[in-house]
């Protein structure tokens, strides 16, 4: 890859979500980014980085709540505080990841960023960075860019992303224009989708700041004009007055929505089928897809105290505390036993986990949450 292209390169990790289906292991206080789901030793935000930095080198900005910065410092020691921008409240990922986008703007209008999500697995890490690399060389025309996924099953949890014809960019030989974004589908839609080539959205983008304002301010204009606010004061000893002044008006709305669909629509969008395996971790049952289960007892096991008995049972059991979990006769059970709620339920419910959490919300549980 071109030396001087590379050098213009940023990796912005957005770290937000509480990951609610994850409940009761994902706290507001501990969201899913914050642990290790995959047994590798690394929790999720730290293999974000770690795979970030043979392509930025120590040019990453988080993106995360101002709760989390004590817990992300000591995950990532080297995160340098104008790096590290701190969310006074959720204003879902298009002030996220603009935010980030204006402040790097008023340093250089020149960057690339990438925005990879915090909470997501990804391997064989080289394939994915060879994937960045092409995109990278994509954005330096003049496009947006996503890197989709090639689906694995016709999901309706995941929004998906038409391809159109290739675009023949030199270093980037699977670079393809975007017919169009489309949200998440029903059962049948999604079947059709995934015969037809369509890709998973999962979020990844890459692009020239400049272009990524561009759009956010034609889409929306009292947004963008809050964040280069923001941005203005960011390297200055305003910055937290301006942000405490500004942040809690900014309209709430998803990037895809707010630039996104809209720059495709204009021409603008390329995408790089991403060829590497690729897991949102969206709920218990994909802890069971990414963690082997045990030899010994059939079970995927979580936690260093937690005791298993089992008999003709499968399933997951998370634990933080050495109480016994003994299951007997029963499949596909996840059992989530912490010092103050206990989860039990099956794989094929898990993702009404978080209708759990929305109603014990409403309930006024929130010291459980």
């Amino acid at each position: 890859m071109n030396e001087d292209l590379l050098a213009r390169f940023h990796g912005v990790i957005p770290a937000g979500g509480v990951g609610t289906r994850l409940w009761p292991l994902s706290r507001a206080s501990a969201p899913k980014f914050l642990h290790d789901l995959t047994g590798s030793g690394s929790t999720l935000i730290r293999a974000t980085y770690d795979r970030l930095v043979p392509l930025a080198s120590e040019r990453i900005m988080v993106v995360t709540g101002r709760a989390h910065r004590g817990a992300v410092l000591s995950q990532l020691n080297e995160i340098c505080d104008e790096n590290l921008v701190l969310e006074p409240e959720p204003r879902d990922s298009a002030a996220a990841i603009g935010l980030a986008a204006a402040i790097l703007y008023r340093r250089n209008p020149n960057i690339i960023m990438g925005s990879f999500a915090a909470d997501q697995v990804i391997g064989p890490v080289a394939v994915f960075q060879e994937a960045v690399r092409e995109a990278i060389h994509t954005a330096a025309t003049g496009k947006i860019v996503t890197i989709g996924i090639h689906p694995t099953h016709p999901s309706t949890g995941f929004g998906y992303i038409q391809t159109g014809l290739p675009l023949e960019i030199e270093h980037a030989p699977t670079a393809r224009a975007v017919a169009q974004f489309v949200e998440k589908p029903d059962a049948d839609t999604a079947r059709q989708y995934l015969a037809s080539g369509f890709l998973w959205n999962a979020g990844m983008f890459v692009a020239p700041v400049s272009l990524m304002l561009q759009h956010l301010q034609a889409n929306e204009p009292d947004l963008h004009a809050g964040l280069m606010r923001i941005a203005a004061a960011w390297d200055t000893d305003q910055r937290d007055a301006v942000m405490e002044e500004v942040w809690p008006g900014l309209p709430k709305i998803a990037i895809d929505y707010a630039v996104a669909e809209p720059a495709a629509a204009a021409g603008d969008v390329a995408v790089i089928p991403g060829v590497f395996n690729w897991d949102d971790v969206g709920d218990f049952a994909a802890i069971g897809r990414l963690n082997k289960a045990s030899e010994e007892t059939g079970v995927t096991i979580l936690g260093d105290k937690v005791r298993v008995y089992s008999d003709n049972a499968s399933g997951v059991v998370y634990g933080d505390n050495p109480r016994v979990v003994a299951l007997i006769g029963i499949d596909d059970v996840i059992v989530v036993d912490t010092a103050d709620a206990l989860l039990v339920t099956t794989k094929e419910h898990a993702q009404q986990v978080k209708q759990t959490v929305e109603q014990l919300k409403k309930d006024g549980a929130t010291d459980v949450l």
